[in-house]
């Protein structure tokens, strides 16, 4: 990047709601972008405004449908191919990011193709929060930004005033994210051992640790079907918590998701905005990822340290 070059930043159609909050409050207009489908659905786009010269920053989680990924990689190659100086994939959520290594025979790792999809594309850099496994930065042969959500949920939660706060791993993979949660608010730490018979389907659970008269919280990267914070949380209840929230970044909210949600003992689910919700529930609060990052973009474009955003 180069000190004196102008930033821009545009959006794919996935994630404009977003984009257009980022951009005010960074500070400029959201850039305007013609993306067009033929009629059997193949995707074109062009910028309408000159971009030569100039640093860009492309906002667009990669959540289904797959459109919203090949919009991506379209604008960045736009993007270079109009003489951009320097192109930064900003992806809020990162998706195909649970398929991050072989767990079993003759299966893919997306994660890893779609960092060379966007690196053959053109990208210099990613931005992105809360990949599913941090890991996953060392895909990249550029630098990634990877922002972290408990410098949305950490405020939040202290806003709650809880008496007694319990942090608990929805998982065994979930245990590091929980801890770091217990650890800054001095707070004990339970794990749920789930076994899965399959994606999405858990076969059995259990509690290790005492939530006897707690106010439990759960943190996590992604809510999906939320069969597991669910069932997490009714399991909490009957070993005595007070109360149980989950605090999840992504609201994938797939399947019967919103049913799961509305029929649980969970007091609430706390998320953010990296996915746009498709139904609003009582029991879902939303918490916007807009000033991180558009802080980030600030310090990025400035080359000064982004780990002031951390908490």
């Amino acid at each position: 990047m180069m000190p004196n070059s102008v930033v821009k930043i545009f959006s794919g159609t996935g994630s404009q709601y977003l984009a257009e909050k980022i951009a005010h409050a960074y500070g400029r207009p959201l850039g305007d972008v013609d993306i067009r489908k033929f009629c059997d659905g193949e995707l074109s786009t062009s910028y309408t405004e000159s971009v030569r010269g100039s640093d860009l920053f492309l906002i667009q989680s990669t959540f289904p449908p797959s459109d919203n990924l090949m919009e991506m990689l379209l604008l960045i190659d736009a993007a270079k191919r109009a003489s951009a100086n320097y192109v930064t994939a900003v992806v809020p959520y990162f998706g195909y990011a649970r398929q991050d290594r072989k767990d079993k025979p003759r299966v893919a790792i997306a994660a890893k193709l779609i960092a060379n999809l966007l690196s053959a594309a053109g990208a210099d850099r990613l931005m992105t929060c809360d990949l599913h496994a941090g890991q996953i930065q060392g895909f990249f042969d550029f630098p990634v930004d990877h922002l972290d959500g408990s410098a949305i949920f950490v405020p939040y939660i202290e806003s709650l005033k809880l008496d007694r706060m319990v942090f608990a791993a929805p998982d065994m993979g979930g245990v590091v994210r929980a801890r770091r949660y217990a650890e800054y608010f001095k707070a004990d730490l339970v794990v749920c051992d789930k076994h899965r018979k399959r994606a999405n389907e858990v076969a059995s659970m259990q509690i290790i640790g005492d939530v006897e008269g707690a106010d439990v919280l759960i943190p996590d990267d992604i809510v999906d079907t939320a069969g597991t914070i669910c069932r997490a949380a009714g399991l909490l209840k009957e070993k005595g918590a007070k109360s149980v929230r989950a605090i999840c970044t992504h609201p994938v909210l797939s399947g019967k998701a919103y049913e799961n949600i509305q029929h649980s003992v969970l007091e609430e689910i706390v998320t953010t905005d990296t996915i746009p919700l498709r139904q609003p529930s009582e029991k879902i609060k939303v918490l916007s990822v807009a000033d991180l990052f558009a802080n980030a973009i600030k310090k990025v474009h400035e080359y000064e340290s982004i780990s002031s955003l951390f908490i």
